[in-house]
């Protein structure tokens, strides 16, 4: 690779953006290599990183990376496409053995993620497509993730109403989980999208909350709001309070957080419903598949981390305020068992 000066400035300026865990404990035996030795050196490239998701999915990056001995570098290019780009070649310049690319446009990750793979390095993506046979796809199931929120829909509102719906194409899992809205739409002809919109405008939430706004006052016949990611249903439910229309809208997203359960138990919340799985297990399972390619295993090329419902009177009736809540007493959020082989350290075990 070509080292440029404007190369060598953009290493610079990741290395002061980057966290650095260095946090070695000592490694059992039976670890194969080259876990077996401290010191192996791992990057994750972020493209999104606002909202409490990508927190508690790095939380789950380095739960992990702790747990395996791993000195951990996160690069974090806040929705700049270029900069993700960039820094993927940082990744390389700095001599890690493996990277973890979250988020993303295909056409900028693409060529990206294959000059690592030449370069001899291992790397696995998380919700962004890098059309890549060499690279696994980690994925939250999203599929589900909007079939569950929407059958849910139709179990409370029926076979017919009005929706409008919070999407921006060209990010893989918002891409998967309209694919299910489609099929949804075909499926129930009473369902109806009257308005479309949408932005990854930071601070996300209210940049959607100035767009629904103009939607609920343009379709005064929306009944349900459907937002599968989470900063775009509080900025819907935003927009939704301000309108006074609580009462009369629902709506139906895709993962979860403390703060979003926190919006959902509000008396007369409109949220009423969302699919999620657990960030900071995603964040652990991303690291255990690079981990397993390292260690010269297969991971397999799609992995994936099965979702669960999450209703508002479910968190209410069990008395769930916060994300520990959830993970005790829906013991099947708290931890996934993919890509655990026997001698993977579980970050999660008591």
């Amino acid at each position: 690779m070509k080292i440029t000066r404007r190369l060598l400035g953009k290493v610079a300026l990741g290395l002061v953006g980057a966290t650095m865990l260095m946090q070695v404990p000592a490694l059992a035996a039976d670890k194969p290599a080259p876990f077996d030795k401290p010191g192996v050196k791992i990057a994750l490239v972020r493209y999104l990183s606002t909202g409490d998701f990508f927190q508690a999915y790095l939380s789950g990056v380095e739960a992990q990376s702790k747990a395996l001995g791993i000195d951990l570098r996160v690069l974090d290019s806040r929705q700049d496409a270029a900069l993700q780009s960039d820094m993927v070649d940082q990744a390389i310049a700095l001599g890690v053995q493996g990277i973890i690319i979250q988020h993303g446009l295909t056409e900028s990750m693409k060529d990206a993620a294959q000059r690592a793979v030449d370069a001899g390095i291992k790397v696995v993506a998380f919700d962004v497509n890098v059309e890549n046979p060499k690279i696994p796809q980690i994925e939250q199931s999203d599929k589900d993730l909007a079939r569950l929120a929407l059958e849910q829909a139709v179990k409370d509102n029926g076979e017919r109403w009005n929706a409008g719906y919070v999407y921006v194409a060209g990010i893989a899992p918002l891409d998967r989980r309209n694919e299910t809205w489609v099929d949804v739409k075909k499926k129930y002809a009473g369902i109806k999208e009257v308005a479309m919109f949408g932005t990854l405008d930071n601070p996300i939430a209210n940049s959607v909350a100035n767009q629904a706004r103009s939607v609920l006052t343009a379709h005064s016949d929306i009944n349900v709001m459907f937002a599968p990611y989470d900063e775009f249903a509080k900025g819907v439910k935003i927009a939704v309070d301000e309108a006074g229309l609580n009462k009369k809208i629902k709506i139906y997203s895709a993962d979860i957080s403390t703060s979003d359960i926190a919006a959902m138990r509000e008396p007369d919340s409109a949220w009423a419903a969302t699919a999620a799985t657990n960030p900071a297990v995603v964040g652990q399972v991303s690291v255990r598949a690079l981990a397993q390619l390292l260690a010269g295993e297969d991971p397999g090329h799609n992995v994936i981390v099965p979702p669960t419902l999450i209703t508002q009177k479910e968190l209410i009736d069990k008395d769930i305020k916060n994300m520990e809540d959830l993970s005790a007493k829906l013991p099947q959020f708290a931890h996934a068992d993919v890509a655990m082989p026997a001698w993977m350290p579980n970050p999660n075990a008591k």
